[in-house]
């Protein structure tokens, strides 16, 4: 029973926060540390994929009118003055790789940071100022939809989300966002880019995750293959279940937020939240 419970707690936690600009990644290994979850359990890696993969399902729920209106109107877009390269799909596509082959390159230090709670309490403080700035002066967006992007607002975002992916703490959305809205992007324009950005982006990193997980000549990075037992099916079912709702519950709530209001109170619970993880770190509270 008490798996179970734990499963309903980190889908939900997962659900949440995977969309929000406060790094899922981050408050997921915080629960584990206060939680005490061996993070080099097979199992327990599994998890967090199963979950993350619900969470991800959720946003091509969501958005899946205006995915078929995209793919229906490609390439010249609603308006026919996009091409294939400033198609929102293309540039999707393009900012996508941008993060991509960085982000492989410097596998083996992202996953050294992935368990460093230091480095996330310093993204998460950091990031909360940067994000806190951003929102403040850039008030005056000069593209107010997503077809309106240019291709170097496409690299810059994809630039942007790099940090995300060295630096857990960051969180996608918050880089993603903040970039847009450097670059001229209103607000729900920046973040509805930044979530048809997080369907590949999560869904490679996952199945990345996913691969390492099963496949046994990946024993150097201290993961075994699975088998797992009708208990653990359960625990694993429960967790995407609860995760793929939240996070559908919570990407229709966001979407509606950043309408008419703004980013700061996003930057400042990161704010706290870094600061009291540091806090944390330094007493020895967790490790």
């Amino acid at each position: 029973m008490y798996e179970y419970l734990l499963s309903i707690f980190l889908g939900i936690v997962e659900g949440l926060t995977e969309f929000l600009p406060v790094s899922s990644t981050a408050h997921l290994r915080i629960c584990e540390a206060l939680l005490h979850i061996d993070l080099h359990d097979g199992f327990w890696k599994m998890y967090t994929i199963v979950i993350q993969l619900g969470a991800i399902l959720a946003l091509p729920v969501y958005f899946r009118e205006r995915i078929l209106t995209f793919l229906r109107t490609f390439p010249k877009g609603e308006r026919s003055d996009r091409t294939i390269f400033t198609h929102p799909l293309s540039l999707t596509l393009i900012a996508f790789v941008v993060t991509a082959v960085p982000a492989w390159a410097l596998t083996k230090q992202i996953g050294k940071n992935l368990e460093n709670l230091w480095v996330m309490a310093l993204a998460l403080l950091i990031g909360g100022i940067i994000m806190w700035v951003v929102d403040t002066l850039f008030t005056r967006p000069r593209f107010m939809h997503m077809e309106e992007m240019t291709l170097p607002q496409a690299v810059w975002i994809g630039a942007a989300q790099i940090l995300s992916a060295i630096f857990p703490g960051t969180s996608r959305s918050m880089s993603t966002i903040a970039a847009g809205q450097v670059v001229g992007m209103s607000r729900p324009a920046a973040l509805e880019f930044s979530f048809f950005l997080s369907m590949p982006t999560m869904l490679m990193a996952t199945g990345y995750d996913f691969v390492k997980t099963v496949m046994p000549y990946y024993h150097e990075v201290n993961i075994t293959p699975l088998k797992m037992n009708g208990h653990e099916w359960i625990v694993l079912g429960i967790g995407f279940v609860v995760s793929f709702f939240v996070a559908l519950a919570v990407v229709a709530w966001f979407m509606q937020w950043v309408r008419t209001r703004g980013f700061a109170p996003f930057a400042l619970y990161r704010i706290v939240l870094g600061l009291g993880l540091l806090i944390l770190l330094v007493r020895g509270f967790v490790v």
